[in-house]
């Protein structure tokens, strides 16, 4: 279906409002920065950003559990959840805390980035710790989606964790799930099995976010959200139902926002919005075979150097298939995200 093309008045007002938008922006940063030559802030302190929303962040300060809502310097773009930042507080005649604006960002450990629909880059979050790959038994799980997470996750250089949930569904046996887990167990992930079912179902999950600062991603129903209401009581979260007929989630964080967790020491959260499908678009074949960690020991030993690991004599990774230090299911699953690369 084409586009509808607007018309020249539709057109016009619509330059009208952005024009507008942008006037009141730089309406805004101009008083915060006439405030901030008038001495009108407080001094630079430590902070740490907890949620983004455009021009405005909340911001956990050093000195004080609260947040507060602050403004961009003018010349401060791409702060993310996580950042860390300095900044500075206005006050009330009382006292008190009313806003405050940011001045400066602090190095990065590190930054998760996304692919937005054109392919570009774009930040998520900042100084992670590892990313929590969170799928359940409902819905049911796909290993080449699992993948696809794993290779996002290996080309931001986070460690990755894999998260089962609503293991109380599971057969007693574990059925192919847990044969599943066993072979990325066996390449050396930490897998964490969980639910929020049970009082006691938490308990690993929270030995393994103690001391860290960790993002949860996964596809939308697996219960990211219900596993951080039931870490965080005190929050409120809205957590998506399950269709009962399709079996799959509802949308419901809308911006990635961090957490501390009083269970675990110094433990902090960042839950991103649900996606159901991790895009790896931005990614060369190259990086997604890299991505792949078992097999790292075979690239470069091909006899060929241009190598598209399908069909040539003296694959090296096919010989590894063969000899059974790939899985099949892997190297397909690795095949199926470059042909999906080669689509786009």
């Amino acid at each position: 279906m084409s586009k509808r093309k607007l018309s020249r008045q539709q057109r016009w007002r619509i330059e009208k409002v952005q024009a507008e938008r942008s006037r009141r922006a730089e309406q805004r940063d101009a008083k915060d920065e006439h405030k901030l030559n008038a001495g009108e802030y407080g001094p630079e302190q430590p902070g740490r950003v907890i949620a983004h929303f455009g021009r405005t962040l909340d911001v956990l300060g050093s000195e004080s559990l609260d947040t507060v809502r602050c403004h961009l310097r003018a010349n401060l773009e791409g702060l993310v959840t996580g950042d860390r930042v300095v900044w500075r507080a206005a006050y009330d005649p009382a006292g008190n805390v009313v806003d405050g604006v940011v001045v400066a960002r602090s190095e990065r450990q590190n930054v998760l980035e996304r692919p937005d629909p054109r392919g570009l880059l774009k930040p998520v979050a900042a100084n992670i710790d590892q990313i929590l790959i969170v799928f359940a038994v409902e819905p049911a799980p796909h290993p080449n989606l699992i993948d696809r997470y794993l290779v996002a996750a290996e080309a931001t250089g986070i460690a990755p964790v894999l998260v089962l949930n609503k293991i109380d569904l599971l057969p007693d046996d574990g059925g192919e799930l847990r044969a599943l887990l066993a072979r990325y167990e066996a390449l050396g992930y930490p897998v964490v099995s969980t639910t929020t079912a049970r009082d006691y179902g938490l308990d690993a999950l929270l030995e393994r976010l103690d001391g860290r600062t960790s993002v949860f991603v996964g596809q939308s129903g697996v219960g990211k959200s219900s596993l951080i209401d039931r870490l965080l009581p005190h929050e409120s979260l809205r957590i998506g139902a399950l269709s009962k007929d399709s079996r799959k989630g509802t949308h419901t964080t809308t911006t990635a926002r961090l957490y501390q967790l009083p269970a675990a020491d110094d433990a902090e959260l960042i839950d991103s919005p649900g996606i159901r499908e991790f895009g790896l678009i931005h990614l060369d074949e190259q990086q997604v075979a890299e991505g792949f960690i078992e097999f790292r020991d075979f690239l470069g030993r091909c006899r060929f150097r241009d190598c598209s690991h399908r069909q040539e004599p003296g694959c090296a990774l096919l010989e590894a298939v063969e000899r059974g230090h790939i899985h099949p299911q892997r190297f397909a699953s690795y095949r199926h995200i470059v042909d999906s690369l080669n689509e786009t």
